[in-house]
């Protein structure tokens, strides 16, 4: 008995609650809101479309397609709003990203814009939701109209003027002839009890098209799924190295610090003391921890290289000067990668060079990097070296491309027999954190 009137009361009284204002309000502006953004969205992208027909027209229908997807972000970002001062839900807003240089660059990323297009297609099925809307509010406007219908006849027609013949009062319910004609106070009562009627489904037919409306904000106006994914891989390799960073540094000023203080401390005891076996057993300690220290200086390289902290195109200098085959190294960096990126890079050109040093037979080695419109770092390695180099016979490649592929890097091998052979590695110079 309890819980039914609980229900009861739950439900009849969701009309004089605070959070029925708000599903008000956000089904008023809502419904506006989603008109006119379909109504410039379908304009302007039917003007875009038409106007790319002709080869002249062809630069304003794609400028005019941006600002489509421009106009359906802000008005996305207004729903967004709505719903987070009528339900206190946030979505968080589809990260932003830029890409491209100059017009023609930055046009082309914009056209390829997920989370813009996403946008548009929320205008389009905002329309039906809109709708929807705008019928809870008439529903719940009617509904406060027929509960004053008894007011309304105390009020202005119980006092007819002498000869006036008073026509019917008009009650009206959101539905199909939805309306009939009132003649007597009683009659009234009809219309008040409509309009409570009107007033109770409208709250609740409210809170459900906002339920609606949010879980399609939810799919086309917040992060996707494909740029969480990314966002979070982004942030996995960047931790990573990171992470590689802050051992590299520790091995570097505390483990190797303290073995080459012990190892001092051996050739010390062992320059002090007078017995021929002592001595050896200090000499045997000594170059054990001697090798030790080399060792933990070789993985410390290998983690994160020190030369890389100047720079990608001064790591792989000291790396060619390391090399017994003569390289030759080109760069041409406007800018500076992402860390993460430039650790892959540079062990990628590691990589290749020990490789092509180790299977080629080349004489001569050249390590080029560059950029591609400044959003691709690539790196390739040439050499003069017999060729035939296939990833499928395991020397290594098909793991650089697999390396490359976590950031969404592709490898790519020329090496006809005879060579010469080229390696480019392909890489983003930034991790990707989502958008385009």
């Amino acid at each position: 008995m309890d819980t039914g009137w609980r229900v009861t009361v739950r439900v009849l009284g969701a009309p004089f609650t605070r959070q029925a204002l708000r599903d008000l309000r956000f089904c008023l502006i809502g419904a506006v809101a989603g008109l006119i953004g379909f109504i410039l969205v379908s304009v302007v992208l039917i003007s875009g479309a038409a106007a790319t027909v002709s080869v002249a027209g062809a630069p304003l229908g794609l400028a005019l397609v941006v600002a489509v997807m421009a106009v359906a972000r802000l008005t996305g970002a207004l729903h967004r709003w709505l719903l987070r001062t009528t339900t206190g839900e946030r979505i968080a807003a589809p990260v932003t990203s830029r890409g491209g240089r100059g017009r023609p660059g930055r046009l082309a990323w914009r056209l390829r814009d997920r989370d813009g297009w996403r946008a548009v297609g929320y205008a389009a099925v905002k329309l039906p939701i809109a709708f929807g809307e705008g019928y809870a509010v008439a529903t719940i406007v009617i509904g406060l109209v027929d509960l004053c219908y008894p007011l309304a006849w105390l009020l202005f027609r119980t006092h007819p003027e002498p000869g006036e013949r008073q026509g019917p009062m008009v009650a009206v319910v959101p539905v199909a002839n939805g309306h009939w004609a009132i003649w007597t106070l009683p009659g009234t009562l009809s219309a008040a009890l409509a309009g409570a009627v009107c007033l109770v489904a409208g709250s609740w037919l409210a809170r459900g098209i906002i339920a609606v409306d949010a879980r399609a904000m939810r799919s086309m106006l917040g992060p996707s799924r494909v740029s969480e994914l990314e966002r979070t891989r982004a942030i996995a390799v960047e931790d990573a190295a990171a992470a590689l960073r802050r051992v590299e540094r520790d091995l570097h000023d505390g483990a190797q610090v303290r073995l080459a203080a012990v190892a001092m401390n051996l050739g010390m005891a062992q320059e002090k003391t007078g017995d021929d076996a002592l001595r050896e057993l200090l000499a045997a300690a000594q170059a054990g921890v001697s090798g030790a220290l080399a060792d933990l200086r070789r993985i410390a390289r290998g983690i994160h290289p020190p030369a890389l902290d100047s720079g990608l195109a001064d790591a792989l200098d000291s790396l060619a000067a390391s090399s017994p085959v003569p390289v030759q190294v080109r760069a041409e960096l406007p800018e500076r990668p992402s860390r993460a990126i430039e650790t892959m890079a540079y062990f990628c050109a590691a990589e290749l060079l020990a490789n092509a040093i180790k299977h080629s037979s080349a004489t001569a080695i050249e390590i080029a990097i560059d950029s591609e419109h400044g959003r691709r770092l690539r790196v390739r390695v040439t050499d003069d070296g017999r060729g035939g180099a296939d990833p499928s016979r395991g020397t290594g490649l098909a793991g650089l491309a697999q390396r490359a592929s976590t950031v969404d890097g592709k490898l790519q091998v020329s090496s006809p027999l005879g060579g010469p052979t080229t390696v480019t590695v392909e890489l983003p110079m930034r991790a990707r954190r989502g958008g385009v």
